[in-house]
């Protein structure tokens, strides 16, 4: 990735486009075909003010061709950005790893209709680390341990702990049991396991079935710098492990307080797998069916949560271990 010719600017890094060739007369004509809903003049102060600038860091003019450059820098921005109404907490804090605590509804990163309430621009504001990046990411709707690398120099040894899948994380759900419950608590402990596709662009992930033969096959890791195969894979490529906490009966249902302990790490993977028995998060509205979109419900977190985090640290070789203080609003007492 090309270093960004931008500082961070009010915890925000800039964003780079591409100009597809051949296209536009100008960058600027190219920025209204893209951003149809900006008008002219916001455009025209982002470049007087220079704030859309070539891979170089020229200034961009209104004359400038659009054959000129490949890619565009600018600040990305959110108007009337809806404040979410919930505090981020800092855990642990060293020259090498930020450890927070997300709440439910905060985005990890800066994307769609979210910029400043994010995790990453919250934190680069209130702990002055313009530097600081996610070392992995939560749903938005998930809250628990995040883990932040403020430090450049000492960054990738920490990423290469999760991209060698060498960091043990916990969560904690909370789901709904159909009836009878009591035959449904009588299968935990268990290991479920499937094959998980998620496509580009579109919202949930779907399971997609393999041959019996091959279902003990799983993608083993890339190690060192050997780059993944491209050739097609077979077999589960997502699996958990699942334990039953705790449970309670009422007149209104049975809900189970289940703690997960993911093998591997896809897309949605805990909140499909726990659909697929049967019994699917408390107020998912991803899983088992996909409900239409609706404004925030903040009385109705989704019911999962990252409790904690365990790994060798790569600098210091000790292990270190991180835990939420949060809890699940409606796991049985």
């Amino acid at each position: 990735m090309a270093t960004p010719p931008l500082p961070v600017r009010n915890g925000v890094g800039p964003t780079r486009l591409r100009i597809p060739p051949g296209t536009h007369t100008t960058v600027v004509e190219f920025l209204h075909t893209r951003f149809p809903h900006l008008a002219a003049d916001s455009i025209a102060e982002r470049i007087q003010a220079g704030e859309i600038v070539a891979q170089d860091g020229s200034a961009i003019t209104h004359s400038t061709p659009a054959a000129a450059h490949e890619f565009i820098w600018y600040y990305r921005t959110v108007p009337d950005e809806t404040p979410i109404p919930f505090d981020i907490d800092v855990l642990h804090i060293d020259d090498d790893l930020v450890v927070a605590d997300k709440p439910h509804f905060l985005p990890t990163t800066p994307g769609g209709q979210f910029v400043q309430e994010t995790a990453l621009v919250r934190l680069r504001n209130q702990l002055n680390i313009p530097d600081l990046v996610p070392l992995h990411r939560l749903d938005r709707a998930t809250a628990g341990v995040l883990l932040f690398s403020p430090n450049p120099a000492t960054r990738g040894a920490y990423q290469q702990l999760f991209e060698h899948r060498k960091v043990t994380r916990h969560y904690q759900a909370v789901v709904q049991l159909p009836s009878p419950a009591e035959r449904y608590l009588d299968r935990f402990p268990l290991t479920f396991r499937n094959r998980i596709i998620k496509t580009k662009g579109v919202i949930t992930a779907e399971v997609d079935a393999y041959p019996v033969a091959h279902s003990g096959r799983i993608e083993a890791p890339r190690t060192g710098k050997r780059r993944r195969s491209h050739a097609p894979t077979t077999g589960p490529n997502a699996i958990t492990d699942i334990e039953l906490l705790g449970h309670q009966v009422t007149d209104d249902g049975a809900l189970a307080h289940v703690a997960l302990y993911p093998r591997t790490g896809r897309t949605h993977q805990l909140r499909i797998h726990l659909a697929a028995l049967g019994h699917g998060i408390l107020h998912d509205r991803f899983y088992p069916v996909l409900l239409d979109h609706a404004p925030d419900d903040y009385a109705k977190p989704l019911q999962l949560l990252a409790s904690g985090v365990a790994f060798r640290d790569p600098l210091t070789g000790r292990t270190r271990e991180f835990m939420s203080q949060k809890t699940l609003q409606h796991a049985p007492g």
